[in-house]
């Protein structure tokens, strides 16, 4: 789809919410029933066009039509209200999940999905969140806003802890996370775009202002971590502070923070980094939810 139909998107879909809005608002209650029952007939019968159309595509394709379809944010959309989306719901749910996994990673933890029925959505923690700062809530964020985004017709996800992963540590907090009718609990204009992070390429750290706010990069492994940026032992900026196999010193006490497990300190148990929440989507670009930091 080309970057203008896309860009179109967003506003048709503004408009239609204002119509739907002026509808339910006309004094006349005949008026209004008339005018749901036509748009509701218009919705069955794009809807009958759009299977036939799914249906010819499936008996011709090979799998890379009905991808493209679910990659465009606004198809997939109108695929699911009409109950015709090429992916099944736990595809999806898994897809995401596979997203959200360096965040989690960075806590310390795992998820498995244990599968998906009636419009709730499964999933079990695995590992340790010992020492971290971050609450439930900032894995909640997470793991709600790529299931919902991938997978609408997800009306709950229960996610269950599990054992410690090693002696003595507790187990990551239960979460239960339920969709609220309207809308996910986080609306996209709370993930702040972050970038590509091309400056990343060849490791290292990166200092980047997000949305007004100081945000510290890295990519240790292959993957995108993310914190705030001051040294809670000296409280200097860690702009300058060294990282080498997932180990980032302090330029200013010297202090070491294991970014792999949600920024613990090597040397001072009681000190840890600030995680910020952060997604990857498929295109490599970043997001940071700024509000959820612990």
């Amino acid at each position: 789809m080309s970057e203008t139909a896309h860009d179109k998107a967003p506003e048709l879909l503004g408009h239609v919410e204002a119509l739907l809005e002026r509808i339910d608002g006309l004094a006349d209650p005949s008026a209004r029933e008339t005018v749901t029952e036509a748009v509701q007939a218009l919705l069955d019968l794009y809807g009958e066009g759009l299977a036939r159309i799914v249906e010819a595509v499936s008996e011709r394709d090979d799998g890379t039509m009905a991808r493209a379809l679910a990659d465009d944010e606004l198809v997939s959309h109108l695929l699911l209200v009409h109950g015709l989306h090429p992916i099944g719901v736990e595809q999806r749910v898994q897809g995401a999940l596979d997203g959200v996994l360096p965040y989690l990673e960075s806590h310390g933890g795992d998820v498995e999905l244990l599968g998906v029925s009636d419009g709730v959505a499964h999933l079990r923690l695995q590992g340790s969140c010992s020492g971290c700062p971050s609450s439930s809530m900032t894995l909640k964020l997470a793991i709600e806003e790529a299931i919902f985004k991938a997978a609408p017709d997800v009306e709950e996800v229960r996610a269950e802890g599990a054992s410690p992963a090693e002696p003595g540590e507790p187990g990551l907090l239960q979460l239960e996370m339920v969709k609220p009718a309207a809308a996910p609990s986080v609306s996209p204009a709370a993930w702040a775009m972050a970038g590509g992070m091309p400056q990343l390429a060849n490791g290292g750290v990166v200092l980047k202002e997000v949305s007004g706010e100081s945000v510290l990069f890295m990519r240790p492994n292959g993957r995108v971590y993310a914190y705030r940026p001051v040294c809670p032992g000296c409280e200097q900026s860690l702009e300058l502070a060294t990282l080498r196999a997932g180990e980032l010193t302090c330029p200013g006490c010297g202090n070491r923070y294991d970014i792999l497990r949600a920024g613990r300190c090597l040397d001072v148990p009681q000190l840890h980094l600030r995680p910020v929440p952060l997604l990857v989507d498929d295109a490599g670009i970043v997001k940071v939810a700024l509000g959820a930091v612990a």
